[in-house]
């Protein structure tokens, strides 16, 4: 790989992780801060609104999605890069220094609602945006590893913010972070995505995009639906079941095992970032397969896999005393869900023509994740509120049956992409 394809690759990674730390950082400390933005309430009805929040941001999701993704089409994978960044940047300061609301009342929620809709609006542009980069920047005998390593980034992101929120449990008291010091997690994040602005600013473009004709028809949602409406559905379908799979499994694997196991905060922080080391370091691997034996017999083995695990892994969980058998259970679903992730990007942006692509790869992604993965801590919380818990165990179930109908639809786009660079 030429330098100027491995730089690309890396600045286009860099700036998914300050992106992807800065969506996970509300997640990660939602547990400190939703008593100064929720007051009243036992723990499970504070986290049910921030989770709620939670889902609003994933509501903008589309809505960046649509914009981004047409204006990265019409203006380069790089452009749509910085702008989405930019929008992070701008969440993430508002979130450090809001009011809470012993200070200014309703106001403060208002605020959260107003920075996680930027938030939610940069993560839909970036999706797309970072996965188009990422695959026409890759060669083609080696686009699943290289293309793999926006999930490592994103899981990076995730990973990040966990270690922030550690050693801020680790340096502060309890009552100085649920105060305060859950602050200085989102001022960080919007330092960083302030240094990744000026660092994707000065990216090299595509090959992909250098190559398309200045006369060609606009990328537009309408234009996206009419010339591939088999595509948007299938795309939209399996982003669903993918996401409600990673954000049970990751974002709220975390408050479960508090709410749920019984675990102390801490040792639950410890197992998951322990579980999620593994999970991104599995990425290139599996990224790696996917070139070998194709796209689509990794997409099933998650598919099928995930089907028969989820069920019996959360009851398991629910009864862990151990932190060691925690962190073993928890893998199970990971590692199979690892066969997806790793090529997740990829196998949509392989659907779709150039001109189009952002937008392809974004928009029906955006959809799916908003119905299914935004809803998907508030549904698991919904259904431990109602005294159902384990409701929610088979709905993980039937969301992913829903996508690997998607994956059995799906052609292998090893053999079949629309990528024609090397």
């Amino acid at each position: 790989m030429d330098r100027k394809r491995l730089t690309g690759i890396i600045g286009g990674s860099a700036g998914n992780l300050v992106e992807w730390y800065d969506w996970y950082a509300y997640s990660a400390l939602s547990i400190y801060f939703a008593r100064a933005f929720f007051p009243d309430g036992d723990r499970t009805a504070q986290l049910l609104n921030t989770a709620a929040i939670f889902a609003v941001g994933f509501l903008m999701r589309p809505i960046g999605a649509w914009l981004m993704g047409s204006y990265a089409d019409a203006h380069g994978r790089k452009a749509g890069l910085a702008l989405s960044v930019g929008l992070m940047c701008a969440g993430s300061l508002l979130i450090a220094v809001a009011p809470t609301y012993a200070s200014i009342g309703i106001g403060a929620p208002a605020l959260l609602i107003l920075a996680r809709m930027l938030q939610g609006l940069s993560v839909g542009g970036e999706y797309g945006a970072s996965a188009t980069y990422l695959s026409e920047m890759a060669t083609r005998r080696n686009r699943g590893f290289w293309a793999s390593f926006q999930y490592v980034t994103l899981i990076g992101g995730q990973l990040l913010a966990l270690g922030v929120t550690l050693v801020l449990q680790a340096t502060l008291p309890e009552a100085a972070l649920e105060s305060w010091g859950w602050r200085i997690a989102f001022a960080i994040g919007a330092a960083l995505a302030l240094f990744v602005y000026v660092l994707r600013s000065g990216l090299a473009e595509t090959e992909a995009f250098e190559k398309l004709d200045t006369e060609r028809a606009k990328s537009t949602a309408r234009s996206l639906w009419r010339a591939h409406p088999r595509e948007f559905l299938i795309v939209a379908a399996i982003s669903g079941g993918g996401s409600c799979a990673f954000y049970a499994y990751t974002t709220y694997m975390q408050k479960f095992l508090v709410n749920t196991s019984g675990f102390d905060r801490q040792v639950a922080t410890g197992i998951m970032t322990a579980a999620l080391v593994v999970f991104m370091l599995s990425q290139p691997l599996l990224g790696a397969a996917s070139d070998r034996v194709g796209r689509k017999p990794m997409l099933l083995l998650f598919g099928v896999g995930g089907m028969l695990v989820s069920v019996p892994v959360f009851q398991a969980l629910a009864a862990a005393t151990d932190p060691v058998a925690a962190f073993g259970l928890v893998l199970v679903p990971l590692m199979l869900l690892s066969a997806y992730t790793s090529i997740s990007g990829l196998i949509k942006a392989e659907l779709f023509p150039p001109a189009i692509r952002t937008l392809g790869v974004a928009l029906p992604y955006a959809i799916g994740n908003t119905v299914f993965g935004g809803t998907a801590e508030y549904a698991a919380l919904w259904f431990k509120q109602a005294g159902i818990e384990s409701g929610f165990y088979w709905y993980v179930t039937a969301i992913i049956g829903m996508a690997t109908l998607g994956f059995a639809l799906l052609p292998d786009t090893r053999r079949t992409s629309l990528i024609a660079e090397d």
